[in-house]
């Protein structure tokens, strides 16, 4: 199949099943770029935000949330309001218009968010990348454009949030407060951000609204160099892209850190950790390893305030690699800005008495971007099985944990079954389905990804393997158990039951 029908069939398949619909409101033509998450897309995406609540807690951060809507003057601080553009291009026929670095990067295999506004021109220009509504040529001009969305507050001009970054910053002396004056402080937001995105394209990976999951370290500056946390991970390895190796055309390397460190790839051992813990969230959502790389900024792509600065990108069935998270130093330059619009002291202070301005590490992605990745990645259509899809989540993360089925719609195994499902329900997410014949039920708890199938029939209980397709004899007693165990890697599908 060509990428056009793939593109097709992966987008039919997330509307039918009930993953993602849109754009909304379908009924009245859709908005690009925004969307509704179905029943089963909003608990997958429960689970991953869930997956990244775990992680960050975990590691000592402490979720907050913030206001998603703000005067212009914390955007004015925040450089937002005057920066915050994107370079366009219009068609010269149907005056459609695209965002330049992304028409480049989605018919080249380049990173073209480092290139200047001319540089980007010519190579459209000698490329001849035409217009993909039309197909016509676009006009010999780069202009920039506002992504922040505008509103009021009473009468005070106001954005919606482009990032949860920045509202996490102003509340710094009320954690500092709250963390009983100590560096370092870990805190993390997941909520709605907002972006007048110039030609939303590829599904939700760039939306006009989106769910952000930012951390954000506040460290002493000399807390950068040395972390007591780091020599538990340094000989973990992460498959590093670096700007040298990106030049020469080299592959990506899975190097240790502490290497990566001696070979100043990495700066230092609190940004290492920070780059782990990042790539660590990926993992623990289930995106498998060779699906991950970590890439590094060139120098006129990092933006200005930022010492150090690598993305970790995902490799899609229908998007090729895609942008997921940002690790950035930032330096001290968030809290220097706000602290002079506001004209309010953002210090920290050491045990010496010396005031220090904290300096912010940021790991800084969506749940949007994982959650299509999650569904891209593991979607699988059986191509000699006309109509039949697997969607082979990673069980952990899958919607739902498991689906019970009466062998037959009689009395006297809905009522067993029902049963089952109320004491389930206490600790799993559960699915019920008495329709249809037994066969076609295995097929749709596959095709949304649920793991386990347990069936109520006259002899008892069966436990369905989805992957496997294995079916084992179980007692009702202890069914939460059985199942606890089998998520946790505690028991197999052999260990618990006589297999059918």
């Amino acid at each position: 199949m060509t990428q056009s029908e793939v593109l097709k069939e992966f987008t039919s398949w997330l509307q039918e099943k009930g993953f993602i619909w849109g754009p909304e409101p379908e009924i009245y033509g859709g908005v690009s770029g925004t969307y509704t998450y179905g029943p089963m897309g909003k608990l997958l995406k429960n689970k991953i935000e869930n997956s990244v609540r775990r992680v960050f807690t975990s590691n000592g951060f402490w979720e907050i949330e913030g206001p998603t809507v703000l005067p212009d003057i914390v955007w004015q601080a925040s450089g937002h309001l005057d920066t915050f553009k994107d370079p366009i291009v219009t068609c010269s026929k149907c005056n459609a218009i695209y965002r330049a670095d992304k028409i480049i990067e989605e018919t080249h295999d380049i990173t073209a968010s480092n290139l200047s506004d001319d540089e980007m021109l010519e190579f459209i220009t000698q490329k001849k990348i035409n217009c993909p509504k039309c197909k016509s040529a676009f006009n010999q001009k780069i202009e920039r454009k506002s992504l922040m969305m505008k509103t009021k507050i009473g009468n005070q001009d106001a954005a919606l949030r482009p990032e949860t970054a920045t509202v996490t910053y102003l509340p710094f002396k009320r954690f500092y407060t709250f963390f009983r004056k100590k560096l370092p402080i870990g805190v993390f937001q997941i909520g709605k951000a907002y972006r007048n995105e110039i030609s939303p394209r590829q599904h939700v990976i760039r939306g006009r609204e989106f769910t952000q999951a930012e951390g954000q370290l506040f460290v002493d500056p000399e807390q950068k160099k040395t972390w007591e946390k780091y020599k538990s991970i340094s000989k973990e390895k992460l498959p590093l892209w670096s700007r040298n190796d990106q030049e020469k055309h080299k592959q990506v390397k899975s190097i240790k850190i502490a290497d990566a460190i001696k070979k100043k790839y990495l700066q230092g051992e609190t940004y290492a950790w920070c780059i782990w813990l990042a790539y660590s969230q990926f993992r623990e959502m289930g995106i498998p390893e060779d699906c991950i790389r970590i890439r590094e900024h060139h120098p006129d792509e990092k933006a200005f305030y930022a010492a150090e600065a690598w993305d970790i990108e995902v490799k899609l069935n229908t998007y090729g690699w895609i942008e997921m998270c940002g690790i950035h130093d930032r330096t001290d330059y968030d809290l220097k800005q706000h602290e002079k619009f506001s004209k309010t002291s953002l210090d920290a202070m050491r045990e010496d008495g010396t005031k220090i301005k904290p300096h912010v590490l940021e790991i800084a992605f969506g749940t949007d971007r994982p959650t299509l990745a999650i569904l891209d990645i593991f979607y699988e259509k059986k191509e000699k099985e006309e109509g039949k899809t697997i969607f082979r989540v990673p069980y952990h993360i899958a919607p739902v944990d498991v689906v019970i089925l009466p062998l037959v719609k009689k009395e006297e195994l809905t009522d067993t079954a029902k049963k089952i499902r109320k004491q389930l329900e206490k600790e799993f997410i559960v699915e019920y389905d008495e329709t249809g014949s037994i066969g076609r039920r295995y097929l749709r708890a596959a095709a949304v990804g649920t793991p386990y199938a347990l069936t109520v029939d006259y002899d008892g209980i069966t436990l369905r393997d989805r992957d496997t397709e294995k079916q084992v004899r179980i007692k009702e007693d202890g069914i939460n158990e059985t199942l606890r165990n089998l998520f946790d890697g505690d028991a197999t599908l052999k260990s618990i039951g006589k297999e059918l």
